[in-house]
């Protein structure tokens, strides 16, 4: 479908897309609010600015799709594939991204307050100063994400992979990483020391912390 014809079509009042192949396509500053793109291919697709609050983008495809400055707030982002997209500068709140591929993806300072990336591969993830206050991480790959000076108070990392990540100047004050893997890890004994929990956590020198 080419962009035209979706965004007329969603003008009319049509707002089901599960399934359509959009990739490559130019929505740049579109409003989508609330559509079902369930499982479409966006991969490429120009989101740049897109409102795509409060849609449906579950299993959807994201290659390399430009979403920079894109209202994703409250979107439906279960097990969607973003691996290197650009998020720069997008608008995440209350989005749920459990189980998402977001590998690779610039999430730089970008606010995923309170947001759901409970089991998310978010592996080499440019994470630089975002911010993670109250987020859930639970089982989430972290390996070689770079996390500097990202706030993660209150975050919940329990049994997250966090092998080789880079949390140099990360705030970890009342963060629960009990089980989480953290060997080869960037990060501080005093940051550490911040943690609400480190029960059963692997430290950066491969130990277990009791």
């Amino acid at each position: 479908m080419e962009a035209e014809e979706l965004i007329r079509r969603y003008s009319a009042g049509e707002r089901d897309f599960a399934g359509t192949d959009l990739s490559g396509a130019n929505l740049q500053g579109a409003d989508l609010q609330g559509a079902n793109l369930h499982e479409a291919n966006l991969s490429e697709a120009n989101l740049e600015g897109a409102n795509l609050s409060a849609a449906v983008l579950s299993g959807t495809t994201l290659y390399w799709a430009n979403l920079i400055g894109a209202d994703l707030q409250g979107a439906d982002l279960r097990g969607a594939k973003l691996r290197a997209a650009n998020l720069s500068g997008a608008r995440l709140g209350r989005a749920d991204l459990r189980d998402a591929w977001l590998s690779e993806v610039n999430l730089e300072r970008v606010d995923l307050s309170g947001v759901v990336l409970s089991g998310a591969t978010l592996s080499l993830v440019n994470l630089i100063r975002a911010d993670l206050q109250g987020a859930d991480l639970r089982g989430a790959n972290l390996h070689e994400a770079n996390l500097e000076g990202a706030n993660l108070e209150w975050a919940n990392l329990e049994w997250a992979d966090l092998t080789g990540a880079n949390l140099s100047k990360a705030n970890l004050e009342g963060a629960n990483l009990s089980g989480a893997n953290l060997s080869g890890a960037n990060v501080t004994d005093e940051q550490l020391a911040q943690a609400r929990s480190l029960k059963g956590a692997t430290m950066p020198d491969g130990t277990k912390h009791e």
